[in-house]
């Protein structure tokens, strides 16, 4: 599943890098931006992102808004998106679901989750 790229979406800088670092190490190609409206022309291209991992809690436009945004359009739909926040798990989780999530991770993210829900949601 390395075909494609990863929209990583969050207002944190150094989150952003540490994402990057660990999916471009794992051979992944990676977008990183601040905001859901700054990653609009990533995700609607062609061909489209293969995942979107996106944080919760972010000025403007939160994750899970932009979840139900992109799962309500024909031509975001099927692009798997993971929400990400320091929320505990079981609101992040009820959170994630509600919006349409196709998964989600704890913040701080660590690498072997990231790349274990990376790998997973790729072979679906």
């Amino acid at each position: 599943m390395n075909e494609g790229h990863i929209v990583v979406i969050d207002d944190c800088r150094l989150t952003r890098t540490i994402i990057r670092d660990i999916l471009e190490a794992a051979g992944h190609e990676v977008v990183a931006v601040e905001s859901g409206i700054e990653a609009n022309p990533h995700i609607y291209k062609s061909p489209p992102p293969k995942m979107l991992i996106i944080d919760v809690l972010m000025p403007m436009l939160n994750g899970d808004q932009k979840v139900r945004l992109l799962k309500g359009r024909e031509s975001s739909r099927n692009i798997p998106v993971v929400l990400m926040s320091t929320k505990p798990e079981a609101e992040l989780k009820a959170l994630a679901a509600a919006a349409g999530a196709d998964g989600y991770l704890l913040k701080p993210v660590k690498k072997e989750a990231l790349l274990q829900m990376v790998n997973f949601l790729g072979s679906l």
